[in-house]
């Protein structure tokens, strides 16, 4: 049996017998006598034999027509052809045939995270090299943090990064400059070990605050936060950054904090206020002791373990109603009496300190004093001595007003409120008295009255024209009452009527 096989250009032919390589034939026509196959392969390209390459380099003449490459474990070899990226080789032997092609073949150590410089971006994007390169990008604005194996090895300012793709750890931290970074790093734990690397800490602003303290963070000069206990970091030349620190162990804040700052958000958790209104005043007690006495303000203390306490006292004028008081006279009359007191508050100390309740004191202390002023007096009494019983029961009370901290200045009875049988009474009386006034005021115009016609009947006895005037005047008012007068008889009516109005 004879095959005519044809070996082209740019291929090779390999004769097998029994699967055995017994020749190897370039380009031309060939002959094969036998039971023999032939195996055509192409000369620029990877001569492909599998697992059965080490027993075919064997065969002399095909071994010095091949290049073996061997990629060892940790390896890749970057194949270019003609200048150009090819392939890229793994693990294991590969033959490729000689003088066929340019190639250039590039051992590349991949066990080392960093990729070395001469291997240009646009190789890294070649999508047989992608598989074996990891890639971060760090944003615009931002700072990467590079960690192989948890250490860190590299600053990374904004930008694309690629590193082999090995078993070791390689992780990029994203950095907000504008923000502490411990806080960016949340539960890592090895992040004191990261902000001890020496290189990054020149490049950052190390904050401590203990126990008791808080740090105030200015930036531009804004409050921008408060930090508590802890270490903090900050990027250094992104913000103009100063920090104050407070002592929360003192109650008084003794630091030159405006008030603005004070009630900020962010600060306010850790400051007390108290506000003394206008009119007041007000004791500061610390811990129970009184420390100062407070006019009308505002005050502002560290809001620590420390008790604080402001009691505020009005100071203005006040007055006190004591209102339906039943009392008995001293001459068993039963009253009902509204009375008031006005005062006002001299020594908050005593009225705060030194007693309880001090407006109730005053409230009882007033009602006994009145109890007992009017027990003394019969209801005639203290009906004519009303107006004067606020002055005397002040001056009853005393010292014991000053006792609690007041001075009581003006008291008196709004009102006497009678029981019905008493005002029954009073009513009966009331009427008498005016019956009898009544009668007496009668009796005087009575009198008035007869004494002046009797003056009137003697001056009339000693001039006669005087009562002939008195008589007309009678008459006039006799005339002005009589409609008709009618005149009986046939002559003589003038002379009658003459008689009528003359004597």
């Amino acid at each position: 049996m004879i095959k005519n096989v044809q070996i082209k250009a740019y291929q090779m032919g390999l004769v097998f017998k029994n699967r055995n390589l017994i020749e190897v034939l370039k380009e031309g026509n060939h002959y094969i006598f036998g039971n023999k196959s032939v195996g055509i392969y192409e000369t620029r390209s990877r001569f492909e034999a599998g697992e059965d390459l080490p027993i075919l380099l064997k065969n002399e003449t095909l071994k010095n027509l091949l290049e073996i490459v061997e990629v060892k474990d940790g390896e890749i070899i970057l194949m270019y052809e003609n200048g150009s990226l090819k392939d890229v080789l793994n693990v294991g032997k590969h033959a490729f045939w000689k003088e066929t092609v340019d190639r250039e073949f590039r051992k590349i150590e991949i066990t080392n995270v960093e990729i070395p410089e001469e291997i240009s971006k646009t190789e890294l994007e070649n999508v047989k090299l992608k598989g074996f390169v990891r890639k971060f990008v760090v944003p615009l604005h931002y700072k990467g943090l590079l960690l192989v194996e948890g250490k860190l090895t590299q600053i990374l300012e904004s930008g694309l990064y690629s590193f082999w793709n090995n078993d070791t750890s390689v992780e990029v931290k994203i950095i907000d400059p504008n923000y502490e970074i411990r806080s960016q790093f949340g539960s890592h734990e090895n992040v004191h070990v990261i902000l001890k690397n020496e290189s990054l800490r020149e490049l950052l602003t190390m904050v401590e605050v203990k126990d008791g303290e808080i740090m105030l963070m200015y930036e531009n000069g804004t409050l921008k936060d408060v930090l508590n206990v802890g270490q903090y970091a900050f990027w250094m030349g992104i913000a103009d950054r100063e920090f104050q620190k407070m002592d929360l162990t003192k109650v008084e804040i003794t630091e030159e904090i405006p008030n603005t700052i004070l009630e900020n958000a962010r600060l306010r958790h850790y400051v007390r206020k108290f506000i003394v209104p206008n009119q007041y005043k007000g004791l500061l007690i610390i811990d129970g002791k009184l420390i100062n006495t407070l006019e009308a303000g505002s005050y502002s203390f560290w809001n620590n373990e420390v008790s604080i306490e402001v009691r505020m006292v009005d100071t203005r004028m006040q007055q006190m109603e004591i209102a339906g008081q039943e009392l008995l006279t001293k001459d068993k009359a039963m009253l009902r009496i509204n009375f008031y007191v006005g005062f006002q508050v001299q020594s908050i100390e005593k009225a705060l300190m030194e007693n309880k309740e001090y407006d109730k004191q005053l409230y009882i202390l007033m009602q006994l004093a009145l109890r007992e002023f009017v027990g003394a007096l019969t209801l005639d009494e203290l009906l004519l001595k009303k107006d004067s019983v606020g002055k005397e029961i002040l001056e009853h009370l005393g010292d014991k007003a000053k006792d609690l901290g007041v001075t009581a200045f003006d008291a008196g009875i709004r009102d006497v409120i009678l029981t019905g049988e008493m005002k029954e009474i009073m009513n009966q009386v009331l009427i008498a008295e005016k019956k009898a006034q009544a009668n007496s005021i009668m009796r005087r115009e009575e009198t008035a009255s007869t004494r002046s016609l009797l003056n009137t009947a003697k001056l009339m006895e000693e001039n006669e024209v005087l009562w002939k005037l008195k008589e007309m005047e009678y008459m006039e008012k006799i005339a002005e009452k009589i409609g008709d007068i009618t005149v009986s008889g046939n002559s003589n009516i003038v002379s009658q009527l003459k008689e009528i109005f003359t004597k």
